[in-house]
């Protein structure tokens, strides 16, 4: 059994220290606290628990003998029945939550009592910018503040007492389709957010804030600029130029800092996951091809200044939706008989990267799921081996890439038991049809510009194909050993999109399932120990804390984000038509609270007007669907159950509120925003045209949604 050692003198002389700390104010958060964050049990203070982001907690009151006695502590229902990613924190017996639309509401960790909340008032014509629903995962804590980025491209501070706002920063250009969904990063008296958008065409950045005053401390560009920059630029910029062909920043180039960041305070070190090219198809984006720094990258970055310090690449040349912002985790393991330092990432094209985090050097890396656009890593040079037709923006013909755009692992955050050696992964098995839109252009107002017809490999009304393509799309929970890189042992879904994880010293894995449960499994061997029927899909990651002597496990419940909306289909087939039934759910031994009967998943009948529209017309309409409207009403028109359902909607049978919807905007405060600029009237009147034609092939099939 390899060492894995939990903290290195430096910093285990910070946690002793901030067992002491306390903050002049009383009751506040200081820096010695989030240091010292690992040794504190009782809390959760931070979005990862500690800086290194392992998601383990050392309570062991629930464990293997005792979690068979775990019931329900208290819940509370939430106001909005969207996707729920959101990771609580707990801080002097207060439970603290985000929910969709950038909400935040407060309550007792003990009782559940609702002490305040917070609306930021969102736009409802921000969902639009939105990739991947009206999701938020969670806040910052520092002093007597919690930090809060909105949908909108706001950072908000907010009395964390009163849940009054202090101040409020626009840390976006909201032209531009930007959006906030990630979690703040508190780090010596800064906040850090990062931000979304590369689907539709920005340039990533992470910025970095005075926790008291809001003052902007410096702005981290992850792509280089225009020419007007071209001499004026940081060093790292200059270098990143070169890697770059065509006019990248016209299209926004990506690499949006989106989720992940973790933080060594002995390095001194700052990390950051960047995202995919702005747009996807590099033959668009950089012509002639490159690496394109510093797309789908791990970056070492000063929190004091912004300062870069190394970077390594997962992805050259990113041309998949292969970002790195996924987890980023460190350790302190055993690897070859002495203690490395490292950086570990399940990123999305299926690799695990364990790397030096104070160099940046490459360890190791294997793949955690099966892919096939690549043949291994060069060890030596650190590069994907790539199989040349993997590259469908310059050979112009289709790829169909496992994994896919998806990802082998999103944004479900992983965890780490130090007992073990082992990295927790909520990982995706499910490939994606890339077909290489010929004479692409992009809309600066609406759509996803990604290069990548949308529309191209969407799924036929052929029963045998869309049951294969259903048993080929999985989920699983992988317990993997980052010193071999080796799956140590797994648990199979029938499909994908299961929750974030939580290790204890309980000797627990817990993790909701898309399907609609909370579990626990052996931390060793994978067993279930436990499970909890929560009504609705539980994508979020669990956490827990104690008081008084008790422990607690805490989860956001509620079905959403995009294997919610855009694979519509595909999701009803493997997990099941799950309903969105949004609420905290807060567990304890003994707990005896009990959730209302579930109610009735009740959907329009699948009964569609005749088709009247021009068959010839039909391969326009198609095109203008999968690229306006599939990412949020589901692939080839099979919706979900958070947005509607075109196939079933009253308007279908009505040209003029169709116009009035699609063309006027009249559902714009809903997130149903006017698409006038982008399609004109016959367009649309032609996807309405489109979703009848599917809707009666559907129907005639009995397949996917008929019988409900």
């Amino acid at each position: 059994m390899h060492l894995v050692k939990a903290a290195s003198g430096a910093v285990l002389a910070l946690a002793l220290a901030a067992c002491s700390a306390t903050d002049e104010d009383g009751g506040g958060v200081t820096t010695e606290m989030l240091l010292g964050a690992a040794s504190d049990n009782s809390e959760w203070l931070t979005y990862g628990r500690d800086y290194s982001e392992q998601r383990y907690s050392p309570l062991d009151q629930i464990n293997l003998e005792t979690v068979s006695d775990l019931g329900l502590a208290w819940h509370a229902d939430m106001d909005t029945a969207r996707g729920q990613e959101a990771t609580p924190l707990v801080i002097d017996g207060k439970i603290y939550v985000t929910t969709a639309w950038s909400k935040v509401k407060a309550y007792n960790a003990v009782t559940g009592e609702p002490l305040w909340d917070f609306d930021p008032q969102v736009p409802g014509e921000t969902a639009v910018k939105a990739c991947c629903d009206v999701v938020n995962r969670g806040l910052a804590a520092y002093g007597d503040k919690l930090y809060l980025g909105t949908l909108d491209g706001r950072l908000i501070a907010l009395d964390r007492e009163t849940g009054t706002e202090v101040w409020s920063k626009v840390t976006v250009d909201q032209s531009k389709p930007y959006t906030i969904t990630g979690a703040p990063r508190v780090v010596a008296g800064k906040v850090i957010i990062g931000n979304g958008g590369a689907e539709y065409g920005v340039r990533g950045y992470v910025t970095a804030y005075d926790a008291d005053s809001g003052d902007q401390a410096w702005r981290f560009y992850v792509v280089p600029g225009g020419p007007e920059e071209e001499g004026t630029e940081p060093e790292y910029l200059a270098k990143a130029r070169e890697t770059w062909n065509g006019e990248w920043w016209k299209l926004g180039g990506g690499g949006t800092v989106w989720d992940s960041m973790a933080y060594d305070p002995e390095l001194d070190l700052l990390y950051i996951g960047t995202g995919n090219g702005s747009p996807w198809n590099q033959a668009y984006r950089s012509p002639g091809g490159g690496d394109n720094l510093y797309l789908s990258s791990i970056v070492a970055i000063r929190p004091e200044t912004g300062e870069y310090v190394w970077h390594y690449q997962e992805t050259p040349g990113e041309t998949w939706d292969f970002t790195a912002t996924q987890h980023i985790m460190l350790a302190d393991l055993e690897i070859d008989g002495r203690t490395r330092k490292v950086l570990m990432q399940a990123p999305k094209n299926g690799f695990f990267y364990v790397l030096d985090r104070e160099t940046g050097e490459l360890i190791s890396a294997d793949n955690y799921v099966p892919q096939n656009w690549t043949t291994g890593i060069d060890m030596a040079t650190g590069r994907p081996i790539e199989v040349p037709e993997a590259r469908y923006g310059d050979t112009g013909k289709p790829f169909v890439s496992t994994p896919g755009a998806g990802g082998g692992h999103s944004w479900h955050p992983m965890a780490f038991n130090p007992t073990q050696g082992l990295v927790y992964i909520p990982a995706i098995e499910a490939a994606f049809p890339y077909f290489p839109e010929a004479n692409w252009k992009p809309d600066p107002k609406r759509g996803f510009n990604v290069g990548v017809d949308q529309a191209a490999g969407g799924m036929p009304a052929i029963e045998a194909v869309r049951e294969g393509a259903a048993a080929s799309t999985k989920g699983a929970l992988i317990a993997w050993d980052p010193v071999t890189q080796s799956e140590r042992w797994r648990v199979q879904y029938p499909g994908p999109w299961n929750g974030g994880l939580l290790a204890t010293g309980g000797g627990l894995v817990f993790q909701g399932t898309a399907s609609g449960y909370v579990k626990a499994y052996d931390a060793a061997n994978g067993s279930e120990k436990w499970s909890f029927a929560a009504q609705t899909g539980v994508i979020a990651p669990p956490i827990t804390y104690s008081i008084d002597g008790e422990q607690y496990v805490a989860v956001m419940a509620g079905w959403g984000g995009i294997w919610a909306l855009a694979p519509g289909g595909i999701v009803n087939e493997t997990s099941g038509p799950v309903p969105n039934i949004s609420r905290l759910l807060v567990f304890k031994l003994g707990g005896t609270d009990k959730l209302p009967d579930a109610p009735p998943l009740v959907r329009r009948p699948l009964d569609p007007p005749a088709f009247t529209g021009d068959p010839a017309k039909l391969t326009q309409a198609t095109y203008d669907y999968g690229r306006y409207c599939g990412a949020c009403h589901g692939d080839a028109v099979v919706g979900s159950t958070v947005l509607p359902d075109l196939r079933r909607s009253a308007a279908l049978n009505s040209a003029e509120t169709w116009q009035a919807i699609v063309h006027d905007g009249a559902l714009e405060l809903n997130g149903m925003v006017s698409f006038a600029d982008s399609l004109s009237r016959e367009r649309i009147e032609g996807i309405r045209q489109y979703v009848i034609f599917r809707a009666n092939e559907d129907k005639q099939l009995g397949g996917i949604g008929a019988q409900e």
